[in-house]
């Protein structure tokens, strides 16, 4: 058991982590950054990335993560491999303890936890994920230019990611399993207007379909929930669009959190309701979910605290 001091702790480790890491440590507030169970965040998951700016050719999710990490460190971010079990935001400094019985003492925290996308569960998605299984369409959408995609869901993420992926897919399926859509009236009526676009109701996805060498998505295997019977489509890729969770388990309670788990913030700053706590990135952020916009809350986050530690 480890006791570890300084003027910010940074939990999470994704692109808002890394990037408050950075700016802490250049404003010598020596940050300790504890990394959680998925270092490196959702990036990780994700294999080409073409639209961070920067970089001219696709880079790899997990390679921008490391030079991430790389860069914190290297302006003086102590980088820990911990997970956050408990908080106590009541007393100051404010209190952490870590899965590994470690406690953290911070002048300010900055929550950096992020949120991960729900999954439908079947082996073959875990299989093909990165490999025409996604669950960001703005993310991955340009690598289906000209082909067939589904989307997988019914609400307001599931009818914006269609309605984005007709942009460069010649064929869109909305996938739901109920026999109308819970997306709001405007976004519905969009989708019905657009011709790309097919509705599948009252249907289930069962198995993914694809190759081995190379590792590719071929199509999907659906189940009617009211016939029971099974059909294939031939597709070059699946969307999953059924929500995300925020990871603030240990938050219930202890800072304000939205109905959907999501910490609240002032509006135009990464101040929660807690003075000295900050939040930045997906953990907070239930609309833009990209990495570029993850390191820039980060980079307020960290602005946030300095400015909180110099008052």
């Amino acid at each position: 058991m480890k006791t570890y001091k300084s003027d910010t702790i940074i939990i999470g480790s994704g692109a808002a982590g890394y990037t408050a890491a950075i700016y802490t440590a250049r404003a010598n507030m020596k940050p300790v950054l504890v990394n959680g169970l998925q270092p490196g965040g959702q990036m990780t998951i994700t294999t080409d990335v073409e639209n961070y700016p920067g970089f001219k050719n696709v880079i790899q999710g997990p390679w921008l993560m490391d030079q991430m990490k790389a860069q914190a460190q290297s302006v003086g971010t102590k980088i820990i491999n911990d997970t956050i079990v408990e908080c106590n935001f009541k007393s100051k400094p404010f209190k952490l303890v870590g899965d590994s019985k470690s406690i953290y003492y911070g002048k300010t925290i900055i929550i950096a936890t992020g949120a991960t996308a729900r999954w439908l569960g079947i082996e073959t998605e875990e299989k093909f994920k990165g490999y025409g299984v996604s669950a960001c369409a703005t993310c991955d959408g340009f690598f289906f230019k000209n082909k067939i995609v589904a989307v997988v869901g019914g609400g307001n993420t599931a009818v914006e990611e269609a309605l984005y992926l007709t942009l460069h897919a010649k064929k869109v399926f909305l996938i739901h399993r109920r026999d109308k859509l819970r997306a709001e009236k405007i976004l519905q009526e969009r989708l019905l207007k657009n011709s790309k676009i097919e509705i599948i109701w009252d249907s289930n996805v069962n198995d993914i379909l694809g190759d081995e060498n190379p590792k590719k998505v071929k199509g999907v295997s659906i189940i009617n929930n009211k016939t029971k019977k099974i059909k294939t489509i031939d597709l070059d890729g699946v969307f999953i669009a059924i929500g995300h969770d925020p990871a603030t388990n240990i938050f219930k309670n202890k800072i304000n959190l939205d109905s959907e788990g999501y910490v609240l913030t002032k509006s135009g700053t990464t101040k929660t309701n807690i003075p000295g706590v900050f939040a930045a990135g997906d953990v907070t952020d239930k609309i833009y979910r990209q990495a570029v916009t993850a390191a820039g809350m980060g980079c307020m986050a960290a602005l946030d605290a300095e400015k909180y530690i110099s008052n």
